[in-house]
């Protein structure tokens, strides 16, 4: 199996931490955020990481390495100057994670933007459709969640049936095929392009997916944090670090 780890974000809300340095470089309890994604997927067995990149991109390679330390191998995907948003960036991606047999194998993906303590390893490796999402409860700074998880384990979009207490956040995090992004244009229509790049974002395939009930997920009730601001990064730190 091989990963993904989306790292190409402006970190816009964590200036000016991120002046300097792309978000997922910023530490906590002693390690960039990223490096604590990568020594999960090193222990899960996974051996190619592909990590794309944007803002701040000349710091991954100097900070990292070629991935070896972790028994690793990393794949810069450079998306450019302007990041190609999640949609863009796992179809710029996918070349990189494709395998001999055709990009047939799925893929782990992970924001490199998230701390967890959610075990990879409970993730399947072959989702029963396109992609298994992991949920976790909505945190406070949410104005609402994401999508509702049913009975059967199949993943519905918020609206009819849906009340919105239901609603749990995506952690980021999820085992997917790349097929999912099949016929993509018919769902997302006209799109920017970044030097002859498309440039979308992956919610729409995911909602139309999901009316296809082919999005299962699970429930995690662990730790989890979107480090998206400098005071969430602090409070993620002191509770790492024992303070």
């Amino acid at each position: 199996m091989k990963a993904l780890i989306f790292a190409a974000g402006l970190g816009e809300r964590m200036r000016p931490l991120t002046d300097t340095t792309p978000k997922p470089l910023l530490e906590a309890g002693g390690k960039p955020l990223i490096v604590w994604h990568l020594e999960k997927l090193a222990a899960l067995g996974v051996r190619d990481v592909v990590v794309n990149t944007s803002w701040r991109a000349d710091r991954f390679e100097p900070a990292l390495g070629d991935g070896s330390r972790w028994g690793l191998r990393l794949h810069f995907a450079y998306e450019g100057a302007t990041p190609l948003e999640t949609g863009g960036g796992m179809l710029h991606a996918l070349p990189l994670l494709g395998d001999t047999h055709g990009s047939n194998e799925a893929f782990l993906l992970v924001n490199g933007d998230v701390w967890t303590d959610f075990d990879f390893a409970r993730l399947p490796r072959e989702p029963a459709g396109l992609a298994h999402l992991v949920m976790v409860d909505r945190p406070g700074h949410a104005t609402h969640g994401d999508f509702a998880l049913a009975p059967d384990g199949h993943v519905r979009n918020e609206g009819e049936n849906v009340p919105d207490n239901s609603l749990l956040t995506y952690a980021g995090i999820g085992i997917y095929r790349p097929q999912i992004l099949d016929g993509w244009q018919s769902v997302i229509g006209d799109c920017n392009h970044v030097d002859g790049k498309p440039k979308f974002p992956l919610a729409p395939i995911l909602r139309a997916r999901m009316a296809e009930g082919r999005i299962t997920g699970e429930h995690h009730r662990g730790q989890w944090t979107d480090v998206g601001t400098p005071q969430r990064l602090a409070e993620l730190d002191a509770r790492l670090s024992g303070e």
